[in-house]
């Protein structure tokens, strides 16, 4: 992963700022690598939609004026909170090979506790479960996940969910964001 996004996708539009800062235009997004939340000046003209891929990476940005700060779950607007949840879904399925990679590689994050056991809605039942499937062979895909270990939650809500509880700062460990 890189340090910085160079793409965001779009949560929420102020067109008339946040109530503390009127005189911006500013775009909540979500970074498509990291997840990192920021909010954008947009440039007069821009009127960006919900899930609306935006360049912020160094040179020119046809869009987007300049990154204004980085900022957490809480800060959201109540519309880009109930966006979060479809575009970071939508962002999940364009980098599943990664999320695959996870459930390959993962591995105890304390003596006691395995990262499988950090998601949500697995227990030390479906971390033994995948952890012996894939002693038999990576997995693919979330779908290949679904039917080699039936009884483990859909793995992509369960990445989405664990995403969500991080960027609250819900969880002691990181285990997707950085």
């Amino acid at each position: 992963m890189a340090d910085k996004d160079e793409y965001v996708k779009v949560l929420d539009f102020l067109e008339h700022g946040r109530s503390n800062d009127r005189d911006e235009r500013v775009a909540q997004v979500i970074g498509t690598e990291n997840y990192t939340l920021l909010e954008v000046v947009m440039r007069e003209e821009e009127r960006p939609k919900g899930g609306e891929k935006l360049y912020i990476g160094e040179g020119d940005r046809d869009k987007v004026e300049f990154i204004k700060q980085r900022i957490s779950h809480d800060d959201l607007t109540n519309s880009a909170q109930a966006e979060l949840k479809y575009v970071l879904k939508a962002l999940i399925k364009e980098n599943e090979d990664d999320f695959v990679e996870f459930f390959n590689t993962a591995t105890p994050v304390t003596p006691r506790r395995h990262a499988f056991e950090l998601l949500p809605g697995i227990g030390s039942k479906h971390m033994q479960k995948l952890i012996d499937e894939r002693e038999s062979g990576d997995f693919e895909s979330f779908e290949d996940i679904e039917e080699r270990v039936p009884s483990v939650p859909d793995p992509a809500e369960t990445i989405q969910e664990r995403i969500v509880q991080e960027m609250k700062g819900e969880t002691k460990h990181k285990l997707l964001l950085s």
